[in-house]
């Protein structure tokens, strides 16, 4: 998947668990669990912006866009 989703970087610079984002953003650990080990397939901008407030970050912090290499697509 070509979008990245770099939350545990963002959090393990701010020295914030999982637990406690969490619980100051409003999500349940398993959905910011699935989020976190990118097996999300879309995020709200609400919760993108309660995670960007709490983590003091910008969007692009917390999401980053790779481009796939087209040999390694399959048909």
């Amino acid at each position: 998947m070509p979008i990245i989703v770099n939350l545990d970087v963002m959090m393990a610079k701010r020295k914030i668990s999982l637990n406690e984002l969490s619980r100051r953003v409003g999500i349940t650990v398993s959905n910011l669990s699935i989020l976190k080990n990118s097996k999300a397939k879309a995020i709200r901008f609400s919760t993108l912006e309660a995670l960007c407030r709490e983590l003091k970050c910008q969007p692009g912090d917390i999401l980053e866009y790779v481009e796939e290499d087209k040999d390694s697509i399959t048909p």
